[in-house]
């Protein structure tokens, strides 16, 4: 703590060594920057006083942490930015064994300095708890614009077990469980905090359920994320004979086909002959169906008629052809 102390004194970002100067160019600076509410709620005046400028290696990611650090336009922008800029906005961290510090925010500031070679980075230090810092992690993060499914449903899943915990858990595991000192349960205050339903915080929890491999494919958009959420209660050997049977058969089950694969698995009736039955089901009747796009067929008829006008006389010429189809047949 000694040290912890010293360090912070020597870079304190209010103290008098740094002068008036160095207090007016952080101001112009943060003008540029855009933070999250919770960034600041931690950078109010009283905070500033313990930012401290740490080194990059003994700063270590949060365990666990659900949210991905890509190489994309995003980080693109936010390297060009401490490059010219430095970084504006310290991290977040709490101290922790043998002199490091694990990261609650900043961990795409410190890929970013990473990258750009620089070696220290100003840090806040909290004092937290582990329930404390994963409602901090997730609370600072979860506040970006672009959040895959699978961040969303390991944060609200990290954070809605915090919450019980910090709540306390009554005695018989009676249906309380998790209950808060508001009065209600954690996951209605989740819901009340993000903006989304209990029922779809639950949804998104669902999906931690799911293979890493199913988990990528409602990432990527390929599997739709209520058929996601069907299929996370498949046991996982269950999901692993699917994905094997989507990849032979270059299928992606529809929410239809994912209701019945897990209505046979809740069955106990799963099994690979199933999984082959319902995903060739669908494309011998899809392989069945032809469809007219209207904008090929508008060139047929005049712009007056309407889409039933269009349907009349399009089976007015098929009844036409069959009869004279017919007649060939006699003919013959």
């Amino acid at each position: 703590m000694a040290e912890m102390k010293e360090n912070a004194e020597k870079v304190n970002f209010n103290a008098e060594e740094n002068g008036e100067e160095t207090k007016e160019k952080m101001k112009s600076s943060a003008k540029n920057v855009t933070l999250t509410s919770y960034d600041e709620l931690l950078l109010g005046s009283e905070t500033m006083e313990f930012v401290q400028r740490i080194q990059i290696d003994k700063l270590i990611h949060f365990q666990n942490h659900p949210f991905k650090i890509n190489d994309d336009e995003e980080m693109e922008k936010l390297v060009q930015s401490i490059a010219e800029k430095g970084v504006v906005v310290p991290a977040i961290a709490r101290a922790t064994d043998g002199g490091y510090y694990e990261l609650i925010s900043g961990h795409r500031r410190k890929y970013a300095c990473i990258k750009l070679g620089i070696n220290t980075m100003p840090v806040i230090v909290r004092q937290l708890d582990d329930d404390e810092a994963v409602i901090a992690m997730v609370d600072s993060n979860v506040q970006r614009e672009h959040i895959l499914p699978s961040e969303r449903a390991f944060s609200y899943k990290m954070k809605l077990e915090a919450m019980k915990r910090q709540a306390g858990r009554p005695k018989n595991n009676s249906t309380q469980l998790g209950q808060n000192l508001k009065g209600k349960f954690s996951v209605e205050i989740l819901a009340e905090e993000t903006g989304e339903s209990r029922n779809q915080i639950q949804r998104y929890i669902r999906l931690t359920k799911l293979i890493p491999e199913l988990l990528q494919m409602v990432d990527d958009n390929r599997l739709k994320f209520n058929t996601g959420v069907e299929l996370s209660y498949l046991e996982a050997e269950e999901q692993i004979s699917l994905h094997k049977f989507m990849e032979r058969l270059n299928a992606i089950p529809s929410l239809e086909q994912a209701s019945k694969l897990k209505k046979y698995s809740q069955e106990k009736n799963f099994n690979d002959a199933v999984i082959e039955i319902i995903l060739t089901e669908e494309k011998e009747k899809s392989s069945n169906n032809i469809t007219l796009k209207k904008k090929d067929l508008k060139q047929y008829f005049p712009q007056s008629y309407s889409k039933k006008d269009m349907e009349n006389v399009i089976f007015e010429l098929l009844k036409q052809w069959q009869q004279q189809q017919e007649y060939n047949q006699t003919e013959e």
